[in-house]
């Protein structure tokens, strides 16, 4: 049982924001340490993830849980892939705002076009239907944009409308929205949860 004393500690050494920042260094797990002198003293404060805490899922049957599963699967294959993206399209445009003519635009966006089909084709290739459509939602929710709005501003509305035609061929949309609070609900959990490392 956690003592008042030790609650006090915690409380106190959580608070020790406005103490002289000495170093950086890391945990064996990776979290940051940062060294806080105040009054003379020297304490160690540790940012650790957050912690998500839901109420327990109850399924009604073995059908349930295994969909949940495949989710919990498929969240963990395709978000690192999302997030790649996002950090592709960051760059991107960081890198586009530097060249001075829309011909060195256009003609960097073809490269970085051609260089995304070779990078991603493959691995586009081994996803199911249900992870591909599921990547469209990731990407939205990191790029807070949908798949068919990054097309179009890096390739123009024709090559956007011909991605969407392609998509629709197979059931998807480029157009997707993820919603967090709405039909997302549960894939946000899990989404939560996998970054936490608590799945």
């Amino acid at each position: 049982m956690i003592s008042m004393r030790h609650t006090l500690l915690f409380l106190a050494f959580l608070g020790l924001s406005a103490g002289l920042v000495q170093g950086q260094t890391f945990t064996k797990e990776g979290f940051p340490i940062r060294r806080v002198v105040d009054g003379g003293d020297t304490i160690e404060q540790v940012t650790l993830p957050a912690v998500y805490i839901f109420k327990p899922l109850v399924f009604t049957d073995r059908r349930q849980q295994r969909a949940y599963t495949k989710l919990v699967r498929d969240v963990k294959k395709v978000l690192p892939i999302a997030r790649e993206v996002n950090r592709a399209i960051i760059e991107t445009y960081e890198y586009l705002m530097t060249l001075p003519t829309e011909k060195e635009r256009q003609a960097h966006l073809k490269r970085v076009e051609k260089g995304i089909k070779k990078q991603y084709l493959p691995v586009m290739k081994r996803l199911t239907f249900s992870q591909g459509k599921l990547l469209i939602k990731l990407i939205d929710r990191q790029s807070h944009q949908t798949s068919y709005e990054i097309v179009k501003a890096f390739l123009g509305s024709f090559r956007a409308g011909f991605y969407q035609a392609f998509a629709a061929l197979f059931g998807a949309s480029l157009k997707k929205e993820y919603q967090p609070e709405g039909a997302d609900r549960l894939v946000e959990r899990v989404v939560l949860l996998v970054q936490s490392g608590q799945l």
